[in-house]
Protein backbone atom coordinates (compact mmCIF):
# COMPACT_ATOMS: atom_id res chain seq x y z
CA UNK A 1 0.00 0.00 0.00
CA UNK A 2 1.42 3.39 -1.01
CA UNK A 3 1.45 6.40 1.30
CA UNK A 4 -1.42 7.91 -0.70
CA UNK A 5 -3.48 4.73 -0.52
CA UNK A 6 -2.89 4.47 3.22
CA UNK A 7 -3.98 8.08 3.67
CA UNK A 8 -7.16 7.47 1.64
CA UNK A 9 -7.93 4.32 3.63
CA UNK A 10 -7.49 6.20 6.91
CA UNK A 11 -9.78 9.01 5.75
CA UNK A 12 -12.43 6.49 4.67
CA UNK A 13 -12.19 4.76 8.03
CA UNK A 14 -12.50 8.12 9.83
CA UNK A 15 -15.67 8.94 7.90
CA UNK A 16 -17.01 5.46 8.61
CA UNK A 17 -16.37 5.89 12.33
CA UNK A 18 -18.00 9.33 12.42
CA UNK A 19 -21.04 7.94 10.60
CA UNK A 20 -21.28 5.10 13.11
CA UNK A 21 -21.29 7.53 16.03
CA UNK A 22 -24.04 9.55 14.36
CA UNK A 23 -26.07 6.43 13.63
CA UNK A 24 -25.99 4.89 17.10
CA UNK A 25 -26.73 8.22 18.78
CA UNK A 26 -29.63 9.12 16.46
CA UNK A 27 -33.04 9.69 18.11
CA UNK A 28 -34.12 6.12 17.33
CA UNK A 29 -30.72 4.46 17.21
CA UNK A 30 -29.74 1.56 19.47
CA UNK A 31 -29.04 3.82 22.45
CA UNK A 32 -32.74 4.74 22.49
CA UNK A 33 -33.98 1.20 23.15
CA UNK A 34 -35.46 1.07 26.67
CA UNK A 35 -37.21 -2.29 26.55
CA UNK A 36 -37.95 -5.47 24.60
CA UNK A 37 -41.20 -7.05 25.81
CA UNK A 38 -42.08 -10.61 24.76
CA UNK A 39 -45.83 -10.96 24.53
CA UNK A 40 -45.78 -14.61 25.62
CA UNK A 41 -44.39 -13.41 28.95
CA UNK A 42 -47.39 -11.08 29.41
CA UNK A 43 -50.55 -13.24 29.29
CA UNK A 44 -52.71 -10.25 30.27
CA UNK A 45 -51.45 -8.35 27.20
CA UNK A 46 -50.17 -5.46 29.33
CA UNK A 47 -46.60 -4.35 28.62
CA UNK A 48 -44.61 -2.38 31.22
CA UNK A 49 -44.95 1.34 30.62
CA UNK A 50 -46.69 0.81 27.26
CA UNK A 51 -50.38 1.71 26.77
CA UNK A 52 -52.91 -0.60 25.18
CA UNK A 53 -53.34 -4.35 25.16
CA UNK A 54 -50.98 -6.44 23.02
CA UNK A 55 -51.72 -10.09 22.22
CA UNK A 56 -50.65 -12.50 19.51
CA UNK A 57 -53.19 -13.13 16.77
CA UNK A 58 -51.93 -15.80 14.41
CA UNK A 59 -49.12 -14.34 12.31
CA UNK A 60 -49.54 -10.87 13.79
CA UNK A 61 -49.97 -8.87 16.97
CA UNK A 62 -53.40 -7.49 17.87
CA UNK A 63 -53.23 -4.07 19.50
CA UNK A 64 -56.32 -2.75 21.27
CA UNK A 65 -56.35 0.76 22.73
CA UNK A 66 -58.62 3.64 23.66
CA UNK A 67 -58.17 7.21 22.51
CA UNK A 68 -57.14 8.17 26.04
CA UNK A 69 -54.13 5.85 25.77
CA UNK A 70 -52.48 8.39 23.49
CA UNK A 71 -51.18 5.98 20.86
CA UNK A 72 -50.98 6.74 17.17
CA UNK A 73 -50.86 4.29 14.26
CA UNK A 74 -49.54 5.31 10.86
CA UNK A 75 -49.27 8.89 12.09
CA UNK A 76 -52.91 9.22 13.21
CA UNK A 77 -54.48 9.13 16.70
CA UNK A 78 -55.62 5.59 17.38
CA UNK A 79 -58.59 3.99 19.09
CA UNK A 80 -59.91 0.48 18.45
CA UNK A 81 -58.09 -2.64 17.33
CA UNK A 82 -55.47 -3.24 14.64
CA UNK A 83 -53.43 -6.26 13.54
CA UNK A 84 -49.73 -5.51 13.23
CA UNK A 85 -47.14 -7.46 11.29
CA UNK A 86 -43.46 -7.20 12.23
CA UNK A 87 -42.04 -3.78 11.37
CA UNK A 88 -39.66 -4.26 8.44
CA UNK A 89 -37.67 -1.05 8.62
CA UNK A 90 -35.99 1.23 11.11
CA UNK A 91 -37.47 2.10 14.48
CA UNK A 92 -38.24 5.63 13.28
CA UNK A 93 -40.54 4.13 10.61
CA UNK A 94 -42.53 1.89 12.97
CA UNK A 95 -46.31 2.04 12.64
CA UNK A 96 -47.07 2.67 16.33
CA UNK A 97 -45.97 5.71 18.31
CA UNK A 98 -46.55 6.96 21.85
CA UNK A 99 -45.62 10.62 21.82
CA UNK A 100 -41.97 10.70 20.77
CA UNK A 101 -41.52 7.02 21.54
CA UNK A 102 -41.68 4.37 18.81
CA UNK A 103 -43.11 0.93 19.49
CA UNK A 104 -41.60 -1.64 17.14
CA UNK A 105 -43.23 -5.03 16.56
CA UNK A 106 -40.77 -7.89 16.05
CA UNK A 107 -40.83 -11.68 15.83
CA UNK A 108 -38.05 -14.15 16.62
CA UNK A 109 -38.60 -17.83 15.84
CA UNK A 110 -42.35 -17.39 16.10
CA UNK A 111 -42.21 -15.42 19.36
CA UNK A 112 -43.68 -11.93 19.10
CA UNK A 113 -42.47 -8.89 20.95
CA UNK A 114 -42.55 -5.10 21.14
CA UNK A 115 -39.54 -2.86 21.42
CA UNK A 116 -39.77 0.57 23.03
CA UNK A 117 -37.49 3.25 21.57
CA UNK A 118 -37.38 6.54 23.48
CA UNK A 119 -35.24 9.47 22.26
CA UNK A 120 -35.09 10.63 25.89
CA UNK A 121 -33.43 7.37 27.04
CA UNK A 122 -30.74 7.86 29.65
CA UNK A 123 -28.18 5.87 27.65
CA UNK A 124 -28.60 8.26 24.74
CA UNK A 125 -28.20 11.33 26.93
CA UNK A 126 -25.11 9.91 28.61
CA UNK A 127 -23.40 8.64 25.44
CA UNK A 128 -19.83 9.96 25.07
CA UNK A 129 -18.74 8.06 21.97
CA UNK A 130 -17.28 4.77 20.79
CA UNK A 131 -13.76 3.76 21.69
CA UNK A 132 -12.22 2.64 18.39
CA UNK A 133 -8.63 1.89 17.43
CA UNK A 134 -7.45 4.12 14.56
CA UNK A 135 -7.01 2.54 11.14
CA UNK A 136 -4.03 0.24 10.68
CA UNK A 137 -3.48 -1.41 7.27
CA UNK A 138 -2.24 -4.55 9.02
CA UNK A 139 -5.85 -5.44 9.85
CA UNK A 140 -7.23 -5.19 6.29
CA UNK A 141 -6.46 -8.34 4.31
CA UNK A 142 -7.87 -10.34 1.39
CA UNK A 143 -10.46 -12.94 2.25
CA UNK A 144 -12.12 -15.80 0.43
CA UNK A 145 -15.66 -16.96 1.08
CA UNK A 146 -16.64 -20.56 0.42
CA UNK A 147 -20.40 -21.15 0.63
CA UNK A 148 -21.74 -24.31 2.20
CA UNK A 149 -23.58 -26.77 -0.03
CA UNK A 150 -26.68 -25.70 1.85
CA UNK A 151 -27.30 -23.12 4.56
CA UNK A 152 -26.79 -24.28 8.13
CA UNK A 153 -28.42 -23.24 11.38
CA UNK A 154 -26.71 -23.60 14.75
CA UNK A 155 -28.18 -22.89 18.17
CA UNK A 156 -26.28 -20.23 20.07
CA UNK A 157 -26.89 -18.33 23.25
CA UNK A 158 -28.18 -14.78 22.85
CA UNK A 159 -27.47 -11.77 25.02
CA UNK A 160 -30.86 -12.14 26.76
CA UNK A 161 -29.97 -15.63 27.97
CA UNK A 162 -32.08 -17.53 25.44
CA UNK A 163 -30.75 -19.85 22.73
CA UNK A 164 -31.84 -19.17 19.15
CA UNK A 165 -30.91 -20.39 15.70
CA UNK A 166 -28.15 -18.57 13.84
CA UNK A 167 -28.12 -19.03 10.09
CA UNK A 168 -24.72 -19.59 8.46
CA UNK A 169 -24.02 -19.59 4.74
CA UNK A 170 -20.35 -20.46 4.47
CA UNK A 171 -16.78 -20.04 5.65
CA UNK A 172 -14.65 -16.93 5.34
CA UNK A 173 -10.89 -17.58 5.26
CA UNK A 174 -8.13 -14.98 5.61
CA UNK A 175 -4.49 -14.75 6.62
CA UNK A 176 -3.04 -12.47 9.29
CA UNK A 177 0.68 -12.35 10.04
CA UNK A 178 1.22 -15.55 8.10
CA UNK A 179 -1.46 -17.56 9.92
CA UNK A 180 -4.77 -18.59 8.36
CA UNK A 181 -8.03 -17.99 10.19
CA UNK A 182 -11.63 -18.85 9.39
CA UNK A 183 -15.01 -17.50 10.45
CA UNK A 184 -18.43 -18.94 9.78
CA UNK A 185 -20.54 -16.21 8.19
CA UNK A 186 -24.10 -15.53 7.15
CA UNK A 187 -25.00 -14.13 3.74
CA UNK A 188 -27.22 -11.05 3.87
CA UNK A 189 -29.94 -10.12 1.41
CA UNK A 190 -27.59 -7.85 -0.55
CA UNK A 191 -24.91 -10.54 -0.78
CA UNK A 192 -22.68 -9.03 1.90
CA UNK A 193 -21.41 -11.18 4.75
CA UNK A 194 -22.03 -11.03 8.49
CA UNK A 195 -19.94 -12.79 11.11
CA UNK A 196 -20.15 -12.80 14.91
CA UNK A 197 -16.70 -13.29 16.38
CA UNK A 198 -14.64 -13.23 19.54
CA UNK A 199 -10.89 -12.92 20.01
CA UNK A 200 -8.31 -12.69 22.78
CA UNK A 201 -9.34 -9.11 23.60
CA UNK A 202 -13.03 -10.05 24.07
CA UNK A 203 -14.30 -9.21 27.54
CA UNK A 204 -10.98 -7.57 28.36
CA UNK A 205 -9.85 -4.62 26.25
CA UNK A 206 -12.81 -5.07 23.87
CA UNK A 207 -16.49 -5.87 24.26
CA UNK A 208 -17.26 -9.57 24.82
CA UNK A 209 -17.88 -10.16 21.09
CA UNK A 210 -18.14 -8.13 17.92
CA UNK A 211 -19.63 -8.18 14.43
CA UNK A 212 -17.86 -8.07 11.07
CA UNK A 213 -19.60 -7.16 7.81
CA UNK A 214 -17.39 -7.81 4.75
CA UNK A 215 -18.61 -6.71 1.33
CA UNK A 216 -20.29 -9.20 -1.00
CA UNK A 217 -17.72 -11.64 -2.43
CA UNK A 218 -17.06 -11.56 -6.17
CA UNK A 219 -17.69 -14.52 -8.47
CA UNK A 220 -14.58 -16.27 -7.17
CA UNK A 221 -15.43 -15.70 -3.52
CA UNK A 222 -12.95 -12.87 -3.01
CA UNK A 223 -13.69 -10.08 -0.55
CA UNK A 224 -11.82 -7.95 1.98
CA UNK A 225 -11.63 -8.75 5.66
CA UNK A 226 -11.17 -5.36 7.30
CA UNK A 227 -11.02 -5.77 11.06
CA UNK A 228 -10.56 -2.02 11.36
CA UNK A 229 -14.33 -2.01 10.88
CA UNK A 230 -15.16 -4.56 13.55
CA UNK A 231 -18.45 -3.42 15.06
CA UNK A 232 -19.85 -3.37 18.54
CA UNK A 233 -23.12 -5.34 18.52
CA UNK A 234 -26.37 -3.53 19.36
CA UNK A 235 -26.41 -5.08 22.85
CA UNK A 236 -23.28 -3.06 23.66
CA UNK A 237 -25.49 0.03 23.46
CA UNK A 238 -28.63 -1.28 25.19
CA UNK A 239 -29.23 -4.38 27.29
CA UNK A 240 -32.57 -5.03 25.57
CA UNK A 241 -31.16 -6.34 22.28
CA UNK A 242 -30.93 -10.11 21.71
CA UNK A 243 -27.59 -10.32 19.91
CA UNK A 244 -26.26 -13.81 19.18
CA UNK A 245 -22.99 -14.94 20.70
CA UNK A 246 -20.25 -16.27 18.36
CA UNK A 247 -20.98 -19.74 16.99
CA UNK A 248 -18.51 -22.59 17.59
CA UNK A 249 -15.22 -21.91 15.82
CA UNK A 250 -15.68 -18.14 15.63
CA UNK A 251 -13.39 -17.20 18.49
CA UNK A 252 -10.07 -16.21 16.94
CA UNK A 253 -6.90 -17.21 18.76
CA UNK A 254 -5.37 -13.77 18.30
CA UNK A 255 -5.83 -10.35 19.87
CA UNK A 256 -7.75 -8.22 17.37
CA UNK A 257 -6.67 -4.79 18.59
CA UNK A 258 -8.64 -3.03 15.89
CA UNK A 259 -12.03 -1.58 15.14
CA UNK A 260 -14.66 -0.63 17.69
CA UNK A 261 -13.65 -1.81 21.15
CA UNK A 262 -16.04 -0.43 23.79
CA UNK A 263 -18.20 2.53 24.69
CA UNK A 264 -16.33 5.52 26.05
Amino acid sequence: MTVGEASDAWEQWKRWHEHRVETVSAPYGPLALTGTHWIEDRPDGLLPGVPGTWVTDGEAVLLTAAAADGLSVDGLPFAGAVRLAADPGTASASRVAYGERRLVVLVREGVWGVRDFDPAAGARREFRGIEATPYDPRWSVPGRFTPYDEDRTVRVQNADGRARGLGLGGELAFTLDGKEHTLQAAVQGDGSLWAVFGDLTSGDSSYRFRFLRPAAPDGEGRTTVDLNRALLPPCAFADHFVCPFPPPGNTLGIAVEAGERNLL
